[in-house]
């Protein structure tokens, strides 16, 4: 499965529902939360997904009323 990066604001989550996301199952668009950076202070998120394509990771912000400043797929070292 293909592997993204993107980043958009943290506000409206809160750090307990990330934590809730970081353990969804597949979404309707097959993605799922390989990890969530965060950054309270800089009211900044930053994404690592897996997903079928960018417009998936697009349309799973989309449904949270999320736009990313930025997505770009990746590849990581732990496979």
């Amino acid at each position: 499965m293909p592997k993204f990066i993107d980043a958009h604001p943290m506000k409206p989550f809160t750090v307990d529902e990330l934590n809730k996301l970081q353990k969804a199952p597949p979404d309707e668009f097959g993605v799922t939360h390989h990890d969530i950076l965060f950054s309270e202070k800089d009211n900044k998120i930053y994404c690592v997904l897996d997903g079928p394509n960018a417009e998936a990771i697009e349309k799973h912000h989309a449904k949270a009323g999320i736009k990313c400043d930025w997505i770009h797929e990746v590849k990581s070292t732990r496979g």
